[in-house]
């Protein structure tokens, strides 16, 4: 007894250690379980406040945008995000969100939407500033920058944005790189947006947090609601425009509409792997003619210092702020800069110039058929030309005036002269082309001069756009009103009449009884005044209405024909066929880029207009082009402008001819599309081009 007694306390005793060990173990998990809890309370509460903070100034920003092609301008539509960074509605985004935009919407965080215009753009660090334009004065909500400098590696950060053209999002992520720069791997560690290496002077801040298309242009935010970098590249992890950069980008934008940078004319890479030596960077290139070109800087030299700054750089995430610093440079003030030529210091003096853009904006020449652009200095030097006088042709279109000159012109061509008169930038070429052309109704032909490789060639090009000319009509023929269907020997075999050949009737035109006929949908036609009639493929389509044509209109034919398997003889004066579609006076609309004709009698059996609606097909909508980009549509029955009914051609050529003296910001066409009735909105932009 005393044994199992004491067995049992002792089984007790260990039973009650374990028991308070357990409730030790679980009170300690409860508290930490409550720590958690609270921790990820407060930091709900953070969120919360960022994005109260910043929600109301994010805004989604909806582009019409101008790409170049084909020797066009072709409209398209994209969608971005940006963020208000003052009252009076200024934003800022990324360059490749709005920099080539040719209209901007921005969509507030309330769904009111709001025109904007660009202000100033900048491709080297891929920001642009837009300004909001409501109907009535009012002040914004903003969002206030806070120091980029201060981020560190895990800090929490909130995206924000409008991923997809979607409504406004936020996703979260920590930092996972203050200094990231493009992975020499990708793009050849280039990052170019118009001509522009990005990453030459933009250390990205890495994070996790998820961004998709449309998050471009919208802010990175810490959990303070501070605007400490603007979203701008996704490569599984996403980066960050710096807010300190993209601040000081803004402010100079919004001051003067560009950012001017000074130029030394060196190009810069690190150090090589090797190199024992850690100070300097390596000179790789030299710009003849510029500041250092001047100096006799070499390729190869090592660059010490410049301004009293030393340009140490042996890692590429070193370099992006030592080209920043010296574009930062004051321009026309003169500065020292340090140099190692083979173990030898050497001291120069140079002054910064204004570095140019490397690509100037785009133009179209309707009258030509192409797009150009003005050369720069950087096109100038790789196109080997001795100063940048011309126009650089940057694409034509195959078929107009350009493409079908002998010798065409060609991508990359730099016209130097239109008959005797010399071009020297694109202003000149519109001012040719209008005084060439005015007048004329018809192609002008002119002697171009254009420079190719090296070479100085001639061509010939007819300057102009060639009106469409009215078809006339073609000489009536006789026809009977009715759609038809070859009978193959298929449909033939299985209608129990394997012997016959001819067509079968599918539509009555009009509901009429075809003009005496009395044909009925079903019928199958077999003979044309006793002879049969040899239609039994499916090619055989034309044989039919061939048979008819050669008969005069009024001659009075024989029909032989099977309903329902029973034999009849239809007798009737064949009638004219009405005009064709082809056959129809056209008006085409070189702004709009869409063409419109006419409606013929069997477009209102094909489309089935019941109503008999009065309007002007449309026949062709150029893709690219304003009427496209307002969804209008081959087939759409035009039927009003701007509350202005349509009936004919001659009427919509007057009616367009107002909406162009008027100018008014849209356009409103009404359409009939199928059984719908629609309201098209179409909002060109009126200006002025070659």
């Amino acid at each position: 007894m005393p044994i199992v007694f004491k067995l049992r306390q002792t089984l007790s005793l260990a039973l009650l250690a374990v028991l308070c060990a357990a409730w030790a173990g679980l009170t300690g998990c409860a508290v930490g379980q409550a720590a958690s809890k609270a921790s990820l309370r407060r930091k709900s509460e953070l969120v919360e406040s960022a994005v109260t903070k910043v929600g109301p100034a994010l805004v989604r920003i909806h582009v019409v945008e101008a790409r170049y092609n084909d020797g066009r301008s072709l409209k398209s539509e994209a969608s971005g995000s940006g963020v208000i960074i003052s009252d009076d509605g200024t934003i800022v985004t990324n360059h490749h969100v709005a920099g080539e935009a040719v209209r901007l919407f921005c969509t507030m965080a309330n769904r009111e939407e709001i025109p904007a215009e660009l202000i100033g753009t900048d491709a080297l660090a891929d920001i642009a500033v837009i300004r909001l334009h409501p109907d009535t004065a009012r002040k914004f909500p903003h969002a206030s920058f806070g120091n980029s400098d201060r981020l560190s590696v895990g800090d929490p950060v909130l995206a924000m944005g409008c991923p997809l053209s979607l409504s406004q999002s936020v996703t979260e992520g920590i930092v996972s790189n203050t200094q990231m720069t493009m992975p020499s791997l990708f793009w050849n560690a280039q990052f170019e947006l118009d001509g522009e290496n990005v990453g030459s002077i933009v250390r990205w801040i890495g994070h996790d947090a998820a961004i998709f298309p449309g998050n471009s242009g919208g802010p990175l935010v810490n959990l303070r609601g501070e605007v400490i970098g603007i979203n701008e590249i996704s490569l599984g992890l996403a980066g960050a425009i710096p807010g300190n950069l993209a601040q000081r980008i803004a402010q100079e934008l919004i001051k003067n509409k560009k950012v001017d940078r000074a130029m030394l004319g060196f190009l810069l890479q690190p150090l090589f792997k090797h190199d024992h030596n850690p100070k300097g960077v390596l000179v790789s290139d030299v710009i003849p003619g510029s500041p250092a070109g001047k100096a006799e800087v070499k390729p190869g030299d090592r660059l010490l210092s410049v301004g009293g700054r030393a340009t140490d750089v042996q890692f590429a995430e070193e370099l992006p702020p030592v080209n920043l610093f010296v574009a930062q440079l004051p321009i026309g003030k003169p500065v020292k800069v340090t140099l190692e030529r083979e173990g030898k210091t050497i001291e120069k003096t140079m002054t910064p110039t204004l570095r140019e853009r490397v690509q100037t904006r785009q133009r179209e020449f309707k009258k030509w058929d192409l797009t150009g652009r003005n050369l720069s200095v950087w096109t100038a030097l790789a196109l080997k030309r001795p100063n940048k006088d011309g126009v650089l042709v940057t694409s034509i279109g195959t078929g107009g005036p350009c493409g079908q000159a002998k010798p065409a012109l060609q991508d990359n061509d730099v016209l130097l002269k239109v008959n005797a008169r010399t071009i020297h930038d694109m202003d000149e070429l519109t001012t040719a082309t209008q005084d060439l052309t005015k007048g004329h109704k018809k192609p002008v032909p002119a002697l171009v001069t254009f420079a190719r490789r090296g070479e100085q060639l001639l061509t010939v090009v007819n300057v102009g756009i060639d009106e469409l000319n009215d078809p006339g009509r073609e000489v009536r023929k006789a026809w009977v009103p009715v759609a038809t269907q070859v009978l193959t020997r298929e449909l033939a075999e299985k209608l129990g009449i394997p012997d016959k050949t001819g067509v079968r009737v599918t539509q009555i035109y009009d509901g009429r009884t075809s003009e005496g006929f009395s044909l009925k949908v079903g019928d199958v036609i077999t003979a044309l005044d006793g002879e049969p009639i040899p239609a039994s493929e499916q090619h055989d389509t034309e044989v039919f209405p061939t048979l008819i044509r050669q008969y005069p209109i009024g001659t009075a034919v024989t029909l032989g024909v099977l309903r329902a398997g029973k034999p009849l003889e239809l007798k009737a004066a064949l009638p004219p066929r009405p005009p064709q579609p082809r056959e129809m006076p056209r008006y085409q609309d070189h702004d709009f880029d869409f063409t419109v004709r006419n409606v013929a009698y069997l477009d209102r059996m094909t489309y089935r207009w019941e109503d008999s609606p009065t309007g002007v097909l449309v026949e062709s909508v150029e893709e690219g082009g304003w009427a496209a980009l307002g969804r209008l549509g081959v087939g759409d029955l035009l039927m009003a402008v701007n509350n202005q009914p349509v009936h004919d051609i001659t009427e919509m050529k007057k009616i367009m001819e107002r909406v162009k003296k008027d100018k008014k910001p849209s356009v409103i066409f009404k359409v009939r599309r199928g059984i719908n009735t629609l309201y098209l909105e179409i909002e060109p932009l009126w200006k002025t081009e070659g």
